[in-house]
């Protein structure tokens, strides 16, 4: 296809209809709509990984729309009675289906590298963490585009009709939810076979290189499915164009893992450790070691005057990759911690030695991306104020009354310990610590010198 024949397609088709359509709605979606890819360190432009993955989360929606605009393409030919002229002349159809679909190609997969571009310049100054990992993520989804489309202009020259593509899009949006809804807790075989992901929880988390093979394979067969029904002058063709399609996803199916751990995996680059003596962060997040290695050996110390030989040695930025729902592991020696914890995010200067004083002697039990409120938090603060010697109202708390709620809980239970003898504060602390740091007991219940549950 030659620069003129693409510029006369250009101007007689709906292809750069399609990419505007597809780029400004998802520019609509990212920034009128204050949602989670704002937020924290998973924001969409804060790092390279996390940009690509909201991006082809988008494309629960973009899909379907590539879909239907590509079914519209498809019926031009039949719109303008030209369908039975052109079969009589010389140029080969598939000459005719290639001009067709590729302009379309180019047009939706310029408009998705665009939106990726517009990421890119924000996450450049956004991180000192640059590298390459993400582009397999943001290729699969342009790809996924340009199959879903020349699905749709196959399927509207097979069913020239007006309902054909809102009819395309409607059934690609209920596929795509389908799909998102058998995620349940976590992913599996299937849902991989939607072009969008699922929401980006965590910033050390990629997609596996088996997922990307095997989704390449399932859009690699869509798009012939579509071309081969664009081509398609009979019935029969048209069935048996319905075979890349049927086996793009059998194959899949079988490349693409089934435990759901090989499927969304640590980027272990990213989570490479980069320390200032016993105050480690991952790669991913190495601009903010400098503001924390100071108050992170200053907790270290702080704990060591309180618990001796009992305290931790180490901060670290957590790194490991739990299932939704899962009770968290925690270590008597690591300080562990991550920089979307509400208590570590909030704070600042002083606060952010108070914060890892707190996650060191009572690290929190909410499942893996649960929220709660309740004994942890009124432990910590108890904790906290017996290591510092004064009760402190801590960072991340949240409003006034929280704050409030917080202080009538722990104040009579940090007075009742402050009073106690030496040794029995340390028995005390002792049992909190281990019902912290095992999520199989009461940490608060233990302050008060009630027996764990």
């Amino acid at each position: 296809m030659n620069v003129r024949v693409l510029r006369i397609e250009l101007r007689r088709s709906v292809a750069p209809w399609a990419g505007a359509v597809v780029l400004t709605t998802a520019l609509a979606f990212l920034y009128l709509v204050n949602a989670a890819w704002w937020r924290g360190t998973t924001a969409w432009t804060a790092q390279w990984t996390s940009m690509a993955l909201w991006t082809r989360a988008l494309l629960g929606y973009l899909w379907p729309l590539a879909v239907g605009l590509g079914a519209l393409q498809g019926l031009r030919d039949h719109r303008s009675k030209v369908s039975e002229l052109l079969t009589t002349t010389s140029r080969p159809a598939w000459h005719r289906a290639a001009t067709l679909a590729g302009t379309t190609a180019i047009t939706l997969a310029s408009a998705f590298a665009l939106l990726v571009l517009v990421g890119a310049v924000q996450v450049l100054p956004n991180t000192e963490y640059t590298h390459l990992g993400w582009l397999p993520i943001s290729l699969v989804g342009a790809l996924s585009l340009v199959a879903g489309a020349v699905l749709g202009m196959g399927a509207g020259r097979a069913l020239p009709s007006a309902l054909t593509p809102p009819a395309l899009a409607m059934g690609a949006f209920v596929f795509t939810a389908l799909l998102h809804m058998s995620l349940g807790t976590e992913p599996n075989r299937v849902s991989l076979l939607s072009p969008a992901v699922q929401e980006v929880r965590d910033v050390l988390v990629t997609l596996s290189a088996s997922v990307h093979v095997g989704q390449t394979i399932w859009l690699l067969g869509m798009a012939a499915t579509g071309f081969a029904l664009l081509v398609a002058a009979t019935p029969r063709a048209r069935l048996l164009a319905l075979t890349p399609v049927l086996a793009g996803a059998a194959i899949a199916l079988l490349v693409l893992p089934s435990d759901p751990r090989r499927m969304y995996v640590l980027d272990e680059a990213a989570a490479e450790l980069v320390c200032d003596g016993p105050v480690c962060v991952t790669k991913t997040h190495q601009a903010r070691l400098t503001d924390l290695a100071g108050p992170g050996k200053e907790a270290l110390r702080l704990l060591h005057g309180a618990l001796g030989s009992q305290a931790p040695v180490s901060v670290r930025e957590n790194t490991a990759v739990l299932p939704d729902g899962s009770t968290p592991q925690w270590s008597r020696e690591t300080v562990l911690f991550d920089f979307d914890d509400d208590i570590i995010a909030a704070a600042k200067g002083e606060e952010l030695t108070w914060a890892l004083v707190a996650k060191g002697m009572v690290p929190g039990c909410a499942p893996v991306g649960w929220s709660s409120f309740g004994g942890d938090e009124f432990a910590q603060t108890v904790a906290v104020g017996w290591v510092l010697g004064d009760l402190r109202s801590l960072p991340g708390t949240g409003s006034a009354s929280l704050r409030r709620e917080v202080d009538a809980k722990a104040r009579p239970v940090w007075t009742e310990l402050k009073a106690l003898p030496r040794a029995e504060q340390l028995s005390r602390i002792d049992a909190m610590r281990a019902a912290a740091l095992s999520c199989k007991g009461d940490a608060f219940d233990a302050l008060n010198g009630g027996a764990s549950r």
